[in-house]
């Protein structure tokens, strides 16, 4: 069982126009009010002071706009960006080469920054305090260290696993944001403004349908937006209405909930070789034959956001709503569960 890539909210090849859609401005980004308003206040004060921003670190589930506001935040502040990733920089090399090369209050971007290994955290640390590098020159007895001064800069970091992070290098952020779901009414402004951009003509209701299956994230939105632009033009029609929706998410096997194939196959096996649970993630990733952080990463956050499973203790556990969705009786799956239960105990 491969996840859809459509709804996985993991950026792909297949995002080339993901750029086209971003905003410039803070005031043109959709959603994240809070955040918004905290960042207004730190990008105002940097300006006035004429200094650099202090390091942000950006959580929260791919697609939701951690990048954009990376450069968002350099264009505010009038300065380049320059964006790399954790899985980029391989030795303590190749961060000093990128941080020496920065100017003045420029941005350095980091995505999936709790992905870089302890010997290169270990360089950050002075480069974020102090805005000092220091490179060991030579091997054994003849080593010594050489202090280079940086440039200030602004680190950008941005992570969907906070909890990975190494509590040194989160500590030395200035700001730690969580970025937040969207709202159906934010991912319909989204939506219309990406039609504009591909000069499609989006109908409200349609909208508000492609919103609804969304999972909350603006990068499935225009994902699903994209493949109706293509059923639109193969088929000549002047624009998105909500016959177009529908039989391009039939297409693509999207349900009313934002569920695709993954996520029901999840469900039923969950539901029907497992009795609902509680099971755990081991034994799910080898019932369905997928690797266990796929699961964890991709499946399992928007079955738990929308209800369908919970994590305990034990194991994944369906709700009643995960058997109200597949349309099999909670009453009885409950009933099978408790009398195997019951079966077991009297073995014990």
């Amino acid at each position: 069982m491969q996840a859809n890539p459509i709804l996985s909210g993991v950026r792909t090849e297949d995002d080339t126009q993901e750029f086209s859609f971003r905003p410039q401005r803070l005031e043109d980004f959709i959603g994240q009010t809070g955040l918004k308003q905290n960042l207004r206040i730190f990008l105002d004060a940097a300006r006035q002071r004429q200094e650099a921003l202090e390091h942000v670190l950006f959580y929260g589930p791919p697609g939701l706009g951690k990048t954009t506001l990376a450069f968002i935040m350099a264009n505010e502040l009038g300065t380049a960006v320059r964006v790399t990733s954790g899985p980029a920089i391989e030795r303590p090399g190749d961060l000093a080469a990128i941080l020496t090369s920065l100017g003045s209050k420029e941005v350095l971007f980091i995505d999936e920054i709790h992905r870089l290994n302890r010997a290169i955290e270990e360089v950050l640390y002075s480069a974020m305090e102090d805005f000092k590098l220091d490179v060991i020159l030579g091997k054994g007895p003849a080593a010594r260290t050489l202090r280079l001064d940086l440039k200030p800069f602004t680190l950008v970091g941005a992570t969907t696993k906070v909890g990975s992070l190494s509590a040194p290098l989160r500590d030395r952020f200035g700001a730690v944001h969580r970025m937040q779901f969207y709202t159906r009414e934010e991912l319909c402004q989204i939506l219309q403004r990406s039609a504009r951009v591909l000069g499609m003509v989006l109908q409200p209701q349609a909208a508000e349908n492609v919103a609804g299956r969304s999972r909350g994230t603006p990068r499935i939105a225009n994902r699903l937006l994209r493949r109706m632009r293509d059923f639109a033009q193969v088929h000549a029609l002047a624009g998105i209405d909500q016959q177009v929706v529908e039989q391009t998410l039939k297409l693509l096997n999207v349900d009313e909930r934002g569920l695709d194939d993954s996520d029901r196959r999840y469900l039923e096996c969950l539901i029907t070789k497992f009795r609902g649970g509680p099971v755990g993630l081991d034994t799910m990733a080898a019932a369905l034959s997928e690797d266990s952080g796929t699961i964890e990463d991709v499946l399992e956050p928007y079955l738990i956001q929308e209800g369908l499973i919970e994590r305990t203790p034990k194991g994944r556990r369906a709700m009643p709503a995960a058997y109200g969705h597949l349309g099999i009786p909670y009453s009885a799956a409950s009933a099978v569960m408790e009398a195997s239960q019951a079966q077991i105990r009297l073995f014990d």
